[in-house]
C-alpha cells in the first residue's frame, strides 16, 4: 500500500493578477489595463496581440468588484420584466441588452412573474447589489420605486404609458394603438368586434380598452363582447373559448396581446371554425410568434428597439441628469392575413 505524500496533494492555484500578464507580454500593467478596457490609450495591434495570448495562456480573468471599487460603479444595470418567457417582453429584454452592452454596461435580468410583491423584491435586491441604474417594466402604473430612490439609484419605466412624475419613462400610446387595429376590422365591415383583455393588477383602466372603446364609438358601432383572462396562451385559449360560446358569436376579435391571439387562434381552429373566414382578429405587441402563427397575426407592433435605447440613453447616457421626461413612440400596424387581408 503506498501513501500519498504532502508534496502530492495539489495545491490551491494562485490567482493570476495583472501584473502577473505584464510580466509574461514583456509591457507596464497600464498597457494591460488598456487592452482589457479597450481604452482610453490606443494599444499598437502587435502590442495587444501579446497581451491576449498572455492573457490566454495564463488565464487571467479581470476582478470585476475591484474595478467596480476603483471606478465608483459596477458598469451593470438591471432589468426588471413581468415575464421573459413573453416573446415581447424576450425581445424587449434582448434589446436593452443590446443598448447597454453598447455604452459599456452589462445587464442583471429579473422577472417578477406578474406579481407587485415580486417586482418589489426583485428592485430591492438589485438596489443591495449597488447597479448604476434600473430599468423597470413593471406590470403596476404606479410602482413602488423607494428602495431605489433611498439609495440614489437612478430608474427609468420602460413599457410605461403614463407620465411618472419625477421618473423618466419611455412607452408607446396604447389606446392610439388599439384604435388603429379596431378601425382596421371596422374598414373589413365588422360591426361586432369583441376584446380579449389581458388582467392587471391595477385599478386603471387599460389603454387598449380604451382604444377599443374609442374606435367603435367613433364609428357609432354597439360595444361587442369582453372577455378577461391572463396576458399567456391558456389566457388566450380561454377567452377564445368564452367568444365562441357567446349568444352572439362576434365576427371579429382584437386581442391585447400576440400570446393571446394565439390562444384565440387554438380555440377557434379546435372548433372547425376558420380565420378570418368566420372571425378575424387583430392583436399587440409586434412579436415575432405574431408573424409565425398561423395564420399570421394583423398585429400593432411597438418599436422595441428604439423604445429600449432611449430607456438606456436615459439612464447611463447622454440624457443621464437632465430633468425627467415621459417619451411615447407611435405603433404601427403590421397587416398580415389573420384580419382578412389578402
Amino acid at each position: 500500500m503506498y501513501l500519498m505524500t504532502t508534496s502530492a496533494v495539489p495545491t490551491p492555484r494562485t490567482p493570476v493578477t495583472r501584473k502577473d500578464v505584464a510580466r509574461y507580454a514583456g509591457v507596464s500593467t497600464a498597457v494591460v489595463s488598456y487592452v482589457v478596457n479597450e481604452g482610453p490609450k490606443r494599444v499598437a495591434p502587435a502590442t495587444a496581440a501579446k497581451v491576449q495570448d498572455a492573457i490566454r495562456i495564463l488565464g487571467y480573468r479581470p476582478n470585476a468588484a475591484a474595478r467596480a471599487l476603483k471606478l465608483g460603479s459596477s458598469e451593470t444595470i438591471g432589468l426588471v420584466i413581468p415575464d421573459n418567457s413573453n416573446p415581447f417582453f424576450s425581445l424587449l429584454a434582448h434589446a436593452v441588452e443590446d443598448a447597454a452592452a453598447e455604452l459599456g454596461y452589462a445587464l442583471l435580468l429579473t422577472n417578477s412573474d406578474g406579481n407587485p410583491a415580486k417586482e418589489r423584491r426583485n428592485i430591492r435586491n438589485l438596489a443591495a447589489r449597488q447597479v448604476d441604474g434600473v430599468v423597470l417594466a413593471s406590470v403596476l402604473f404606479e410602482p413602488d420605486l423607494a428602495d431605489l430612490e433611498s439609495a440614489e439609484i437612478p430608474s427609468v419605466l420602460l413599457n410605461h404609458t403614463g407620465e411618472a412624475p419625477g421618473f423618466n419613462s419611455v412607452g408607446v400610446d396604447l389606446a392610439a394603438g388599439a384604435r388603429i387595429a379596431v378601425d382596421h376590422l371596422i374598414s373589413h365591415g365588422h360591426t361586432n368586434i369583441a376584446l380579449a383583455m389581458g388582467s392587471n393588477v391595477s385599478n386603471s383602466l387599460d389603454g387598449r380598452e380604451q382604444g377599443w372603446l374609442q374606435a367603435l364609438a367613433a364609428a357609432g358601432l354597439p360595444e361587442g363582447p369582453i372577455v378577461r383572462g391572463d396576458f399567456t396562451r391558456p389566457g388566450g385559449y380561454a377567452a377564445g373559448k368564452r367568444l365562441l360560446a357567446a349568444a352572439s358569436r362576434p365576427t371579429a376579435a382584437f386581442a391585447s396581446s400576440d400570446m393571446h391571439a394565439v390562444g384565440i387562434l387554438r380555440a377557434i381552429h379546435e372548433a372547425g371554425l376558420s380565420v378570418p373566414g368566420d372571425i378575424a382578429v387583430t392583436s399587440f405587441d409586434g412579436s415575432v410568434e405574431a408573424e409565425f402563427s398561423w395564420p399570421a397575426l394583423t398585429t400593432v407592433e411597438q418599436p422595441v428597439r428604439a423604445m429600449a435605447e432611449a430607456a438606456v440613453v436615459a439612464l447611463v447616457g447622454a440624457a443621464r441628469g437632465q430633468e425627467p421626461q415621459h417619451r411615447i413612440f407611435p405603433t404601427e400596424l403590421r397587416i398580415r392575413q389573420s384580419c382578412g387581408c389578402p
